[in-house]
């Protein structure tokens, strides 16, 4: 973007006007690019204003609250004397109140999309005793692109419809946690998924052993989500093994852990297979369905074909947002700036647990998403940053908004979904302060919706239970880095 400047706004400038008199703020706006998703703002406040508003506070001072000077009665005192004592009060009230008003001026009239507040100390700005008041800062803004027709797009579509093998199937696997565990007979037995094992474990960065953590209690899962890495192959490694055996299995540590140079590292962690369990299924009594908010097998199998019918619905959604994506952002090229990236990583992460818990995911599900995408935390933030800017521009576009009723009635259905109360669900998202990713969700949603409106849908056969996205991860609190020194 080449620099701009924004004219002084119209405003009558004779003496003796009042800043209440002012339509608007005499001031000047030079905006410049100062690197990527970044402008540098200086603004130039022209001298009317300021002595306007200066005459104010002093006449205002000596009218209204008629200042102590000693030798003077009060309200008496010279008004070059009252000026040289409290010039210093005035000019900070004056200046307060000048770069409050400038800012929201400055916002409404330019079009900056900040991102994050301006970087602004307030302490350095001054009001000279001649000239303008002059102030410059630098903020992060969405980034600029041409974005291309989005109307009558080709979108893929997968399709699938669930056979009531799948449907059992899926209830099983929901049934399964309200089971029992039982100890594998036999020295045959081998791990297999859906098992539970307990391990001991010896992490290792090749040759070098860098920790060793005892007992601790896994669920085979095709991956692993620990509390400081990923497995993404879990299953795979650890399928066959019997008691007795070793399994190394690979693991990706978080950014997150205490030591730095094992940040993000690729290590192994060799199982000690000590027991295999398996689940006993759960006798199916009315007590077990009221779990589910229902009150037999029958109403269970409905409950289950919906619940994956959302999934699907989650499933088309994602992959029409990709499809979108693909066509209209390959020609939007813009950069994305590391620290961006980082400090935006976190409300990525929160729209993509909305995304999920509106689909009816469960809390553990989505801890286990939420820990494999922690795991390529800047890549996935690039990929989501960039949809999501793109249909924002297409919210703007379209002018589309989100009303309270809106989020109201989404936090209705996730409770519906979850078996909570919307006041329940909803003091939690006001506690992980999720409501502003619930609003940008459905933001997005609804400027999905409206390219989807227009769409030509081209179908294809697709299989969800066979998706990563379907794939239980398991879940462990267990730590195998080693502590920082």
């Amino acid at each position: 973007m080449a620099d701009e400047t924004t004219p002084e706004t119209d405003l009558d400038t004779d003496a003796g006007v009042s800043v209440a008199e002012m339509k608007k703020l005499p001031q000047q706006v030079e905006i410049s690019d100062a690197g990527p998703c970044r402008k540098h703002v200086k603004v130039t406040i022209e001298r009317v204003a300021i002595d306007a508003l200066i005459e104010e506070k002093f006449s205002d001072l000596m009218l209204k609250n008629p200042a102590q000077i000693s030798g003077f009665r009060a309200g008496k005192a010279p008004r070059k004397i009252i000026e040289r004592k409290f010039k210093k009060e005035v000019y900070g009230e004056a200046k307060t109140q000048l770069l409050m008003a400038s800012l929201e001026q400055l916002a409404e009239d330019s079009t900056l999309s900040p991102l994050s507040p301006p970087e602004l100390d307030p302490g350095s700005v001054l009001i000279p005793d001649d000239g303008p008041m002059v102030y410059e800062f630098r903020i992060e803004v969405r980034p600029e692109f041409d974005l291309p027709s989005y109307k009558n797009l080709k979108v893929k579509k997968p399709v699938h419809d669930f056979s009531d093998a799948e449907i059992a199937k899926e209830g099983t696997r929901l049934l399964e946690p309200y089971g029992s565990l039982v100890p594998k007979d036999g020295k045959t037995a081998a791990v297999a998924l859906f098992d539970t094992v307990t391990v001991d474990a010896v992490i290792k960065d090749g040759d070098k052993e860098l920790n060793k953590v005892n007992e601790i209690a896994l669920k085979v899962e095709k991956r692993l989500a620990l509390s400081d890495g990923v497995a993404q192959k879990f299953g795979e490694q650890m399928a066959g093994a019997k008691v007795g055996d070793t399994r190394s299995v690979d693991i990706t540590l978080s950014q997150e852990v205490g030591t730095e140079s094992l940040r993000g590292a690729k290590v192994q962690a060799v199982f000690t297979v000590k027991e295999i369990k398996a689940t006993r299924p759960p006798e199916l009594t009315e007590a077990l369905y009221e779990n589910f908010g229902v009150r037999n097998a029958e109403q269970f199998s409905e409950y289950v074909r919906a619940r994956l019918n959302r999934f699907m619905e989650y499933t088309q959604r994602n992959a029409a947002r990709a499809s979108v994506f693909e066509t209209l952002a390959k020609d939007a090229k813009f950069d994305l700036p590391q620290d961006l990236l980082v400090r935006q990583a976190r409300k990525t992460l929160q729209r993509r647990v909305m995304e999920m818990r509106s689909s009816g995911m469960n809390d553990e599900q989505i801890l286990g998403r939420q820990r494999v995408l922690e795991q390529d935390v800047i890549r996935t933030t690039a990929a989501a940053l960039k949809e999501h800017f793109v249909l924002q521009k297409i919210a703007e576009i379209e002018k589309l908004e989100i009303e309270d009723e809106d989020i109201d009635a989404e936090i209705e259905a996730i409770a519906d979904r979850s078996g909570e109360s919307p006041r329940k669900v909803k003091a939690r998202m006001e506690r992980e302060d999720m409501l502003e990713a619930l609003a940008t969700e459905l933001l997005e949603r609804k400027a999905l919706e409206t390219v989807l409106a227009t769409a030509e849908y081209e179908e294809y056969a697709f299989d969800p239970l066979k998706s990563d996205d379907q794939d239980d991860i398991s879940v462990s609190d267990a730590e195998l880095a080693p502590k920082a020194e």
